[in-house]
Protein backbone atom coordinates (compact mmCIF):
# COMPACT_ATOMS: atom_id res chain seq x y z
CA UNK A 1 0.00 0.00 0.00
CA UNK A 2 1.18 3.71 -0.98
CA UNK A 3 2.47 5.37 2.08
CA UNK A 4 0.19 8.72 3.22
CA UNK A 5 2.60 11.69 2.39
CA UNK A 6 2.62 14.11 5.29
CA UNK A 7 3.24 17.33 3.89
CA UNK A 8 5.27 20.26 6.15
CA UNK A 9 4.27 23.68 6.41
CA UNK A 10 6.06 24.98 3.15
CA UNK A 11 4.01 22.20 0.99
CA UNK A 12 0.97 23.30 2.71
CA UNK A 13 1.37 26.81 1.16
CA UNK A 14 2.19 25.29 -2.12
CA UNK A 15 -1.16 23.42 -2.11
CA UNK A 16 -2.52 26.65 -1.03
CA UNK A 17 -1.70 27.90 -4.17
CA UNK A 18 -2.94 25.52 -6.64
CA UNK A 19 -6.11 25.23 -4.54
CA UNK A 20 -7.00 28.58 -4.99
CA UNK A 21 -6.06 27.59 -9.13
CA UNK A 22 -8.60 25.31 -9.16
CA UNK A 23 -10.84 26.93 -7.40
CA UNK A 24 -10.66 29.91 -9.89
CA UNK A 25 -11.06 27.52 -12.63
CA UNK A 26 -14.29 26.40 -11.13
CA UNK A 27 -15.52 30.16 -10.72
CA UNK A 28 -15.00 31.25 -14.43
CA UNK A 29 -17.46 27.84 -15.64
CA UNK A 30 -19.97 28.89 -12.50
CA UNK A 31 -20.21 32.21 -14.29
CA UNK A 32 -21.07 30.84 -17.49
CA UNK A 33 -23.50 27.87 -16.48
CA UNK A 34 -27.07 28.95 -18.46
CA UNK A 35 -29.71 27.56 -20.27
CA UNK A 36 -28.31 27.07 -23.77
CA UNK A 37 -24.36 26.80 -22.80
CA UNK A 38 -23.18 23.20 -24.17
CA UNK A 39 -20.82 21.46 -21.71
CA UNK A 40 -17.98 21.57 -24.40
CA UNK A 41 -18.38 25.73 -24.29
CA UNK A 42 -17.88 24.78 -20.07
CA UNK A 43 -14.42 22.60 -21.33
CA UNK A 44 -13.37 25.92 -23.57
CA UNK A 45 -13.52 28.09 -20.76
CA UNK A 46 -11.77 26.05 -18.51
CA UNK A 47 -8.99 25.08 -20.71
CA UNK A 48 -8.38 29.36 -21.29
CA UNK A 49 -8.54 30.45 -17.35
CA UNK A 50 -6.03 27.06 -16.64
CA UNK A 51 -3.92 28.45 -19.65
CA UNK A 52 -4.18 31.98 -17.70
CA UNK A 53 -3.14 30.78 -15.26
CA UNK A 54 -0.10 29.78 -16.13
CA UNK A 55 -1.35 25.58 -15.15
CA UNK A 56 -1.94 22.30 -16.19
CA UNK A 57 -4.55 20.30 -15.66
CA UNK A 58 -4.75 17.40 -13.51
CA UNK A 59 -7.57 15.43 -15.81
CA UNK A 60 -6.36 15.78 -19.23
CA UNK A 61 -5.19 12.49 -20.38
CA UNK A 62 -5.21 11.19 -17.09
CA UNK A 63 -4.99 7.39 -17.46
CA UNK A 64 -6.04 4.15 -15.14
CA UNK A 65 -6.50 0.53 -16.31
CA UNK A 66 -8.70 -0.56 -18.65
CA UNK A 67 -9.89 2.70 -19.40
CA UNK A 68 -9.06 5.56 -22.20
CA UNK A 69 -7.24 8.71 -21.56
CA UNK A 70 -9.56 10.87 -20.58
CA UNK A 71 -10.26 13.33 -22.93
CA UNK A 72 -10.60 16.90 -21.44
CA UNK A 73 -10.00 18.99 -18.47
CA UNK A 74 -12.85 18.98 -16.52
CA UNK A 75 -15.68 16.32 -16.22
CA UNK A 76 -19.26 17.78 -16.43
CA UNK A 77 -22.34 15.20 -14.66
CA UNK A 78 -25.55 16.73 -15.44
CA UNK A 79 -29.03 15.40 -13.66
CA UNK A 80 -28.05 11.92 -13.53
CA UNK A 81 -24.59 11.08 -14.58
CA UNK A 82 -22.74 11.37 -10.91
CA UNK A 83 -19.20 11.92 -11.43
CA UNK A 84 -16.84 11.84 -14.42
CA UNK A 85 -19.21 13.15 -17.52
CA UNK A 86 -17.02 13.96 -20.48
CA UNK A 87 -17.98 17.41 -22.40
CA UNK A 88 -19.70 16.94 -25.41
CA UNK A 89 -20.64 19.92 -28.04
CA UNK A 90 -24.53 17.67 -28.24
CA UNK A 91 -24.71 18.22 -24.91
CA UNK A 92 -26.98 21.20 -24.20
CA UNK A 93 -27.52 22.77 -20.73
CA UNK A 94 -31.11 23.18 -20.08
CA UNK A 95 -33.42 24.97 -17.41
CA UNK A 96 -33.94 22.70 -14.27
CA UNK A 97 -30.79 21.03 -14.91
CA UNK A 98 -28.13 20.35 -12.19
CA UNK A 99 -24.51 20.08 -13.38
CA UNK A 100 -21.78 18.82 -11.36
CA UNK A 101 -18.92 20.67 -12.34
CA UNK A 102 -14.87 18.82 -11.14
CA UNK A 103 -11.87 20.28 -11.41
CA UNK A 104 -8.31 20.24 -10.93
CA UNK A 105 -5.26 21.78 -11.85
CA UNK A 106 -1.08 20.86 -11.14
CA UNK A 107 0.94 24.01 -10.72
CA UNK A 108 4.29 24.73 -8.61
CA UNK A 109 4.57 20.59 -8.42
CA UNK A 110 0.95 20.10 -6.64
CA UNK A 111 -2.61 19.06 -7.20
CA UNK A 112 -5.85 21.23 -6.42
CA UNK A 113 -8.88 19.76 -6.65
CA UNK A 114 -12.52 20.84 -6.42
CA UNK A 115 -16.15 20.42 -7.74
CA UNK A 116 -19.44 21.84 -7.46
CA UNK A 117 -23.07 21.13 -8.63
CA UNK A 118 -24.63 23.83 -10.03
CA UNK A 119 -28.45 24.46 -10.79
CA UNK A 120 -29.51 25.64 -14.44
CA UNK A 121 -31.80 28.26 -13.90
CA UNK A 122 -34.85 27.44 -11.39
CA UNK A 123 -34.65 23.86 -10.92
CA UNK A 124 -37.42 21.78 -9.04
CA UNK A 125 -37.60 21.88 -4.64
CA UNK A 126 -36.48 17.80 -4.72
CA UNK A 127 -33.52 19.39 -6.58
CA UNK A 128 -32.46 21.97 -5.03
CA UNK A 129 -32.69 19.76 -1.62
CA UNK A 130 -30.58 17.72 -2.61
CA UNK A 131 -27.81 20.07 -3.75
CA UNK A 132 -28.38 21.52 -0.16
CA UNK A 133 -27.88 18.12 1.73
CA UNK A 134 -25.15 17.30 -0.32
CA UNK A 135 -23.53 20.51 0.26
CA UNK A 136 -24.17 20.31 3.84
CA UNK A 137 -23.02 16.91 3.80
CA UNK A 138 -19.55 18.02 2.64
CA UNK A 139 -19.22 20.81 5.44
CA UNK A 140 -19.81 18.44 8.29
CA UNK A 141 -17.31 15.74 6.78
CA UNK A 142 -14.65 18.51 7.36
CA UNK A 143 -15.56 19.98 10.42
CA UNK A 144 -14.30 16.56 11.44
CA UNK A 145 -11.23 16.46 9.92
CA UNK A 146 -8.81 17.10 12.70
CA UNK A 147 -5.92 15.55 14.51
CA UNK A 148 -6.62 12.84 16.37
CA UNK A 149 -9.73 11.81 14.91
CA UNK A 150 -10.44 8.73 12.87
CA UNK A 151 -11.11 8.69 8.76
CA UNK A 152 -14.76 6.74 9.82
CA UNK A 153 -15.50 9.69 11.42
CA UNK A 154 -15.08 11.91 8.08
CA UNK A 155 -17.15 9.72 6.32
CA UNK A 156 -20.00 8.96 8.89
CA UNK A 157 -20.68 12.77 8.63
CA UNK A 158 -20.79 12.24 5.02
CA UNK A 159 -23.11 9.14 4.97
CA UNK A 160 -25.47 10.11 8.29
CA UNK A 161 -26.21 13.84 6.43
CA UNK A 162 -27.55 12.64 3.14
CA UNK A 163 -28.95 9.33 4.40
CA UNK A 164 -30.87 11.57 7.09
CA UNK A 165 -32.65 13.65 4.62
CA UNK A 166 -33.42 10.23 2.27
CA UNK A 167 -30.91 9.97 -0.04
CA UNK A 168 -27.96 7.57 -0.75
CA UNK A 169 -24.28 8.02 -1.20
CA UNK A 170 -22.29 5.74 -3.29
CA UNK A 171 -20.43 2.93 -2.09
CA UNK A 172 -17.84 2.13 -4.89
CA UNK A 173 -16.04 5.81 -5.14
CA UNK A 174 -14.24 8.02 -2.57
CA UNK A 175 -12.29 10.99 -1.98
CA UNK A 176 -8.13 10.43 -1.81
CA UNK A 177 -5.25 12.09 -0.46
CA UNK A 178 -3.54 14.69 -2.85
CA UNK A 179 -0.39 16.50 -3.45
CA UNK A 180 2.42 16.02 -5.72
CA UNK A 181 0.32 12.99 -7.07
CA UNK A 182 -3.63 13.79 -7.92
CA UNK A 183 -4.58 10.55 -6.41
CA UNK A 184 -2.84 9.83 -3.19
CA UNK A 185 -3.14 7.67 0.14
CA UNK A 186 -5.52 7.33 2.13
CA UNK A 187 -9.22 6.81 0.23
CA UNK A 188 -11.64 8.92 1.93
CA UNK A 189 -15.33 6.67 1.67
CA UNK A 190 -18.61 7.90 1.85
CA UNK A 191 -19.52 6.04 3.85
CA UNK A 192 -18.14 4.96 7.80
CA UNK A 193 -18.17 4.42 11.36
CA UNK A 194 -17.22 6.75 13.90
CA UNK A 195 -13.67 6.00 15.82
CA UNK A 196 -13.05 3.82 12.80
CA UNK A 197 -10.31 3.79 10.36
CA UNK A 198 -6.94 5.60 9.61
CA UNK A 199 -5.91 8.30 11.92
CA UNK A 200 -5.90 11.77 11.47
CA UNK A 201 -2.64 13.55 11.32
CA UNK A 202 -1.68 17.15 11.03
CA UNK A 203 -0.05 17.59 7.70
CA UNK A 204 -2.52 15.14 5.96
CA UNK A 205 -4.55 16.91 2.43
CA UNK A 206 -7.31 15.51 1.80
CA UNK A 207 -9.37 15.80 -1.47
CA UNK A 208 -12.93 15.44 0.57
CA UNK A 209 -15.54 14.63 -1.88
CA UNK A 210 -19.72 13.80 -0.91
CA UNK A 211 -21.39 12.21 -3.68
CA UNK A 212 -25.07 11.73 -3.03
CA UNK A 213 -28.12 10.35 -5.04
CA UNK A 214 -31.45 10.89 -4.88
CA UNK A 215 -32.03 7.60 -5.06
CA UNK A 216 -30.53 4.29 -5.10
CA UNK A 217 -26.79 4.28 -4.20
CA UNK A 218 -26.20 1.52 -7.26
CA UNK A 219 -24.60 3.22 -10.21
CA UNK A 220 -23.19 2.24 -13.62
CA UNK A 221 -20.45 2.97 -15.84
CA UNK A 222 -21.26 4.45 -19.39
CA UNK A 223 -20.17 3.31 -22.60
CA UNK A 224 -17.44 5.69 -22.97
CA UNK A 225 -15.67 4.27 -20.51
CA UNK A 226 -15.63 7.04 -18.27
CA UNK A 227 -19.14 8.50 -17.28
CA UNK A 228 -21.08 6.59 -13.75
CA UNK A 229 -24.38 7.16 -14.21
CA UNK A 230 -27.64 6.29 -11.57
CA UNK A 231 -29.03 2.92 -12.12
CA UNK A 232 -32.31 4.46 -11.41
CA UNK A 233 -32.03 7.28 -13.21
CA UNK A 234 -32.94 9.53 -10.14
CA UNK A 235 -30.37 12.79 -9.58
CA UNK A 236 -26.84 13.02 -7.99
CA UNK A 237 -24.79 15.71 -6.72
CA UNK A 238 -21.09 16.16 -6.48
CA UNK A 239 -19.26 18.63 -4.16
CA UNK A 240 -16.01 18.26 -2.97
CA UNK A 241 -12.87 20.23 -1.39
CA UNK A 242 -9.41 20.14 -0.83
CA UNK A 243 -9.05 20.22 3.05
CA UNK A 244 -5.43 20.43 4.82
CA UNK A 245 -5.52 19.19 8.23
CA UNK A 246 -3.78 21.62 10.39
CA UNK A 247 -2.26 21.36 14.27
CA UNK A 248 -5.51 23.30 14.88
CA UNK A 249 -8.25 21.62 12.60
CA UNK A 250 -8.92 21.59 9.01
CA UNK A 251 -8.65 24.56 6.33
CA UNK A 252 -10.01 24.89 3.09
CA UNK A 253 -7.92 25.41 0.12
CA UNK A 254 -10.28 25.38 -2.41
CA UNK A 255 -12.39 28.44 -0.98
CA UNK A 256 -14.27 30.64 -3.80
CA UNK A 257 -17.35 32.47 -3.49
CA UNK A 258 -19.41 30.02 -5.26
CA UNK A 259 -19.81 28.15 -2.02
CA UNK A 260 -22.08 30.98 -0.56
CA UNK A 261 -24.39 31.44 -3.35
CA UNK A 262 -26.25 28.21 -2.56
Amino acid sequence: MQKIKIKNRLEIEKMKHSGQAAAEVLQSIADAIQPGVSTYELEMISRKAIAELNATSSFLNYVIPDHPPYPATICVSVNNIVIHGIPDQSEVLQEGDIVGVDTAVHINGYHGDNAFTFPVGQVAPNARKLLEVTKESLYAAISEAKPGNRMGDVSFQLQSVAESAGFSVLQNFSGHGIGRSLHEEPQVPTNGTPGRGTRLRAGMVLAIEAMVNEGHSSVDEMDDGWGIETSDGSLSALFEHTVAILSDGPEILTGSPIWENL
